[in-house]
């Protein structure tokens, strides 16, 4: 199986994780992002919709880091997803939200136009108003994650309960975009836990090497993030 992936890329990183911690023995193709390779027509050809991450097993290509996931721990008959009707329902649930507007504020909003450039508006009035709607409509997705919704039942380290599942994967390399800008997770406390306990696994470091290494690289600059 062909993994086309960048670890720079906030939703490769899961699947990176997904298949380290699973055993899944892929063939690691990188495609630069930094260098447009995404949009070039050798890997347009694999997906034309010029993003990763994307698979090729043994012919069938499929692309969106929440599909790969699902269909990745059902190939291999992972627990982490579940197979009881409602436990899945509950994994897709939180998988969609975070993918859509979780990701969207976080990311899109806020992060990525204070320290890329692309991602930047056309002038800095307007990079900052962008960044300001961001994060104030980010704070109560945030409180909703943290204790406002049925994540974290009982005082569980995960989201759905006590053992880890895809949703963990996902949802947590797309919080810890906030990490990029320093952000401080003492105020929601069941997400501080979580995101500790995933950054302990072993799995965390090997994939987040080089954007922790970007992180450093960004020691002294202040940005608008969550305190």
């Amino acid at each position: 199986m062909k993994l086309y992936a960048h670890p720079a890329s906030t939703t490769s990183r899961p699947i990176l994780m997904f298949c380290a911690e699973q055993d899944i023995e892929v063939e690691n193709i990188t495609i630069d992002l930094f260098s447009g390779a995404h949009k070039e027509a050798t890997y347009l050809a694999v997906n034309p919709n010029g993003m990763i991450p994307a698979i090729d097993d043994d012919g069938f290509i499929l692309s969106k880091c929440s599909a790969i996931l699902k269909y990745l721990a059902d190939k291999i008959g992972s627990p982490t997803y579940p197979q009881e009707v409602q436990a899945r329902a509950r994994v897709n649930e939180i998988m969609d939200w975070a993918n859509t507007q979780f990701y969207r504020e976080i990311a899109y909003h806020l992060v990525y136009p204070q320290v890329f450039p692309n991602q930047a508006r056309a002038t800095d009035e307007l990079t900052q108003s962008v960044v300001d709607w961001g994060l104030e409509r980010l704070k109560p997705l945030l409180e909703t994650l943290d204790h406002g919704w049925h994540t974290f039942p009982a005082g569980s380290v995960y989201l759905t309960g006590a053992d880890i599942t895809i949703a963990d994967y996902l949802a947590a390399n797309l919080a810890a975009c906030g990490d990029i800008i320093g952000t401080d997770w003492s105020s929601v406390p069941n997400i501080e836990r979580w995101l500790n306990a995933m950054k302990a696994r072993p799995s965390w470091a090997e994939v987040h090497g080089p954007i922790n290494a970007f992180i450093a690289s960004l020691e002294g600059k202040e940005f608008t993030t969550i305190r």
